[in-house]
């Protein structure tokens, strides 16, 4: 398998256009619930383009971007060039290269059932504040509201390289458990698009074969057809819901429910 580090080095662009956002609720909840405010430094961990870590630059806050992508990386720095409070790191989950105790909260967006769970428990407890908050964040794509994501969803099944190993559903809340002590809140969220659209977010996908692939033209023909099966009047629907894991106590490991 490829290093994880390195999926997405060729897929940059389609990530950019067409990767979804997330909700603003994302930022109501952070400040209700967890005393967010303006004067928060973030550590985005696997900032990637930047989509999460615009967010918070938009709410006021310090962003530190740990991203160890360098294609990534450069593509967040590009589009983030004009947010003085975003500071671009060339780092890991599991080696931030962050000062001690000095972020108010943790955020990851679509990465962290990507980071070695252990190493990066031990890392987010060095740099994390007394006080701060962990926050796992995912678009998940629904995948069987409609006819159309019914039919997308066998599709990756049928041409994916490893969809199944890399699906980040396998982070479910038992796995999670064992990482921090959350709260969950879910929020929908929803993509638009016309064929290119569909074809750009479908290739934005580290599990979906490239051109050299023998399985990519057969998959285009088959996503040709899916689109053309159900669209409605040239569009179709990516429905996701947005979930939010949030928690403030990390579990120790040599401890019974032990905060930091």
């Amino acid at each position: 398998m490829t290093d994880s580090t390195q999926r997405f080095s060729n897929r940059v662009e389609n990530y950019i256009k067409y990767r979804p956002g997330y909700p603003v609720e994302v930022v109501k909840t952070l400040e209700s619930e967890c005393g967010l405010n303006h004067d928060s430094i973030i550590a985005d961990i696997g900032s990637g383009t930047g989509i999460l870590s615009e967010m918070f630059l938009r709410h006021g806050n310090i962003v530190y971007g740990v991203e160890p992508n360098r294609e990534m990386r450069e593509a967040g720095e590009r589009l983030l060039i004009n947010y003085p409070n975003f500071h671009s790191i060339a780092g890991t989950a599991e080696d931030t290269t962050l000062p001690y105790a000095g972020v108010d909260f943790i955020t990851a967006g679509q990465a962290f059932h990507w980071f070695d769970r252990k190493k990066a428990k031990v890392e987010f407890n060095r740099i994390l504040k007394p006080q701060g908050w962990v926050v796992l964040i995912w678009n998940e794509r629904l995948t069987s509201t409609t006819p159309f994501l019914a039919a997308y969803e066998q599709l990756l099944k049928t041409y994916a390289t490893d969809y199944e190993q890399v699906d980040h559903r396998r982070m479910d809340t038992k796995v999670l458990s064992e990482f921090f002590y959350f709260k969950i809140k879910q929020f929908k969220n929803i993509q638009v698009f016309d064929y290119e659209g569909v074809k750009g977010r479908t290739l934005s996908s580290s599990y979906v074969p490239e051109p050299s692939h023998l399985n990519y033209e057969p998959m285009i023909e088959e996503l040709k057809k899916i689109f053309e099966a159900y669209q409605d009047k040239g569009t179709v629907n990516f429905e996701y819901q947005t979930l939010i894991y949030y928690g403030d106590k990390i579990v120790q490991e040599n401890t019974d429910r032990q905060s930091r």
